[in-house]
């Protein structure tokens, strides 16, 4: 599902209750995140609609390097020649994107019904056969990336240890990731929320980590996982921390 200009020139792609990003600046792209292996189909239609093609995308960002955010990152880059860029501290996971630090065992969430729903939408979708990425550029907090729509890096460990958002300052406009979210795919919250534990690495530093963004200048914030928040960070901030961990 293509949903065009959540923010100025920025079009969410979700697949699997997953979102990814395309970011436009003058038509020359920029993938922040990169679903599931068969997102790679919706990537096309997407350019397609857009009335963009593959050779106007210039690079790939990921704000972690989980599963269900290295999709199709490894074909773009062999394919496409694109690089790849990751924070330093997610260089591992994004190589190995099923290996990463978490709190809680993953199968004691199959009691929840959206999570199994979720799973079996992302198993169809690839999700058990994605290849990570090995050769990639890394960023570090507070970097400005010199790729189109040049997102501002935030630093917001938790989720993983690398994990960063990336601000769009001109478009007021965070794309938060997984820093948190509007949809816990492990239990099916709703609204602002941490990831489960499941898939968290250090809850008490993501909540830590919220703090960051709480002030930031933008009134959209596009994350990984449920539909875009829009208004107030501090609001979202303040709901994510009252929600806690799961």
């Amino acid at each position: 599902m293509l949903e065009q200009n959540v923010a100025d020139g920025v079009h969410r792609i979700e697949d699997a209750h997953t979102n990814w990003y395309l970011v436009d600046d003058g038509g020359h792209l920029t993938v922040v995140d990169t679903g599931l292996p068969a997102s790679w189909r919706s990537l096309q239609s997407a350019l397609s609609e857009l009335g963009r093609s593959q050779k106007d995308i210039e690079a790939i960002v990921l704000t972690h390097g989980h599963f269900d955010h290295v999709g199709f990152a490894r074909r773009a880059q062999e394919e496409l020649g694109v690089p790849v860029f990751v924070q330093e501290q997610d260089r591992g996971v994004a190589a190995r994107p099923w290996h990463y630090a978490h709190e809680r065992a993953r199968l004691g969430y199959l009691r929840h019904p959206k999570h199994a729903q979720i799973l079996t939408e992302m198993t169809l979708m690839g999700a058990l056969g994605v290849k990570g990425v090995e050769s990639v550029r890394t960023y570090g907090d507070g970097e400005q990336l010199d790729v189109p729509g040049r997102p501002m890096v935030i630093s917001t460990p938790g989720h993983t240890y690398g994990h960063s958002s990336l601000l769009l300052r001109d478009r007021g406009a965070l794309l938060a990731g997984d820093a948190f979210v509007t949809l816990d795919p492990y239990t099916g919250r709703d609204g602002p929320c941490l990831v489960a534990g499941a898939a968290t690495a250090d809850s008490a530093m993501a909540m830590a980590s919220l703090e960051r963004i709480a002030t930031l200048d933008a009134a959209v914030a596009l994350t990984g996982h449920g539909g875009p928040w829009r208004g107030s960070l501090r609001d979202a901030v303040d709901r994510a921390v009252a929600a806690g961990p799961a």
